[in-house]
């Protein structure tokens, strides 16, 4: 694919920043560099801070202490309509106007790239029908967002993201509500669109081994701090699901994908030995 296919290059990085709510701390001094044209996955236990971060990043949280900057420049000072021609934002709980219909709600991803007098272009429509195709809703355009089950409207606000065309995308939780294969389908558009476009993706995810298998550059968090970050295959270990999840496993290679696969280790389901042998790693 040609230069004139592929998204403009945007940096997007977090300086010595600490993070939260009135007088509650939920990120502690993170420092972290997203890498450009790259898929990034934050990975950790509920409540870690992976939403919050997120939230920063997209300039919806201000930071109490360091910065969050976009191409250099501390997000707070882009504004924003600038902001949101670069970078897009798939909250964990969106909410939509009551009886808004699905082709209107991901038209409203066309907002920051109209001027003014908000005319309706061709390459809006062609934005938006695009959006609509890729997240299999396009039968669903004249449906009212309301009716839909939980699945379906979770890809509705995966198309209004893309009908943003954004050069980088945030999504927290992207595959919530959706069954296993509804997942993979939206875990395999993201990467389509990383691989076509260049667009620079940041996901929250819970499910570690979907987490490991679709990323490029995987961030796992504990309490608030960075615990360790790189390549799936760099950070995916015994002892890092043990001091992250708190939890016993094994990690394999998956036979699919050949990325690291966790296999979670229950009283029920390992003998003795093995079960020692791996909870000697949790302490």
């Amino acid at each position: 694919m040609n230069d004139t296919s592929r998204s403009a290059v945007h940096t997007l990085a977090v300086e010595a920043a600490t993070i939260g709510y009135d007088d509650r701390v939920v990120v502690h001094d993170m420092t972290l560099e997203i890498p450009a044209g790259r898929i990034t996955t934050i990975v950790g236990a509920n409540a870690c801070g992976k939403s919050t971060l997120l939230r920063a990043m997209a300039r919806l949280l201000r930071v109490k202490a360091g910065r969050v900057l976009l191409d250099g420049t501390p997000i707070d000072a882009i504004g924003s309509r600038e902001v949101a021609t670069v970078l897009g934002l798939l909250p964990q709980t969106p909410v939509s106007p009551e009886g808004i219909a699905v082709a209107d709600l991901v038209g409203r991803g066309r907002y920051p790239h109209q001027g003014w007098f908000r005319r309706w272009t061709a390459q809006d429509e062609a934005a938006v029908q695009t959006a609509l195709v890729a997240t299999d809703i396009l039968d669903l355009a004249d449906r009212p967002v309301d009716e839909l089950s939980g699945g379906q409207r979770q890809r509705v606000w995966i198309a209004m993201a893309l009908a943003q065309e954004t050069d980088v995308l945030l999504l927290d939780e992207p595959t919530t509500f959706l069954d296993v294969a509804h997942q993979v389908d939206v875990l395999d558009l993201l990467t389509d669109l990383n691989r076509s476009r260049g667009t620079t993706i940041v996901m929250v995810l819970h499910d570690l081994n979907l987490a490991a298998r679709y990323t490029d550059h995987l961030v796992a968090l504990r309490e608030g701090r960075l615990v360790a970050q790189g390549a799936p295959a760099d950070v995916v270990t015994p002892e890092l699901v043990a001091e992250v999840f708190g939890m016993t496993a094994q990690v394999i290679d998956d036979p699919v994908s050949g990325t690291p696969l966790v296999v979670p280790v229950g009283r029920h389901h390992a003998s003795d030995g093995t079960t020692r042998r791996l909870r000697e790693i949790v302490v």
